[in-house]
């Protein structure tokens, strides 16, 4: 299956998987993705009447179907109709949140290359609004989360646009930012976290 920006652009991302997933049967769970605890995670928040956060859906423009048989169809071809902001957003005690999630198998940093120019304008949007805007970092293979603040990302974004390194640290994401400790219900409870460094 092809994906495509306006432009013509192919670009493997994140939500082109996403995209994959959602329109064709998967063959087995092979553990909880980020993404997965972040919706589980969510939706013990909206049952609860914690907060209400949701995942954002992708815009796409569907171009070609194949019909292999009169009950199933498969997308085959599909376009973004518009450049993707940040994953999740919506409420908690009356503030919006906006927020990125990212995950890593580097034990050492996490790749800036991560995110897109578009996320990073769109964060710092939100920031100038008044609104609560941070990223949750996971690293892998370490299994260890972290909420960190828009504002410290947009700083090691300019670092890096300034000639400086291309990553930020673990040992910068452990200073700047908050580790988020799993748990069952919720599973990432990060909202404890949000609570306690803008409430």
């Amino acid at each position: 299956m092809t994906f495509k920006y306006p432009g013509g652009k192919t670009y493997k991302t994140k939500q082109e998987s996403e995209l994959v997933h959602h329109f064709q049967p998967s063959y087995g769970n092979r553990g909880m993705t980020l993404e997965e605890d972040l919706n589980a995670t969510n939706e013990y928040y909206r049952e609860h009447g914690i907060a209400i956060i949701h995942k954002k859906p992708t815009p796409i423009q569907i171009v070609r179907v194949d019909y292999p048989k009169r009950s199933a169809a498969v997308i085959k071809e599909a376009y973004f109709k518009q450049a993707s902001t940040t994953d999740y957003n919506g409420v908690y005690r009356g503030k919006y949140i906006d927020f990125e999630a990212k995950e890593t198998r580097n034990k050492t940093s996490f790749p800036l290359q991560n995110f897109h120019e578009h996320q990073i304008y769109h964060m710092k949007q939100v920031l100038d609004h008044g609104a609560i805007c941070f990223v949750i970092l996971r690293f892998t293979t370490l299994n260890e989360i972290y909420l960190l603040d828009a504002n410290h990302l947009l700083t090691f974004w300019e670092r890096q646009k300034n000639g400086g390194r291309k990553s930020m640290t673990k040992q910068e994401i452990e200073q700047y930012g908050h580790y988020i400790s799993l748990g069952y219900q919720p599973r990432i409870d990060y909202i404890k976290v949000v609570e306690k460094i803008y409430f």
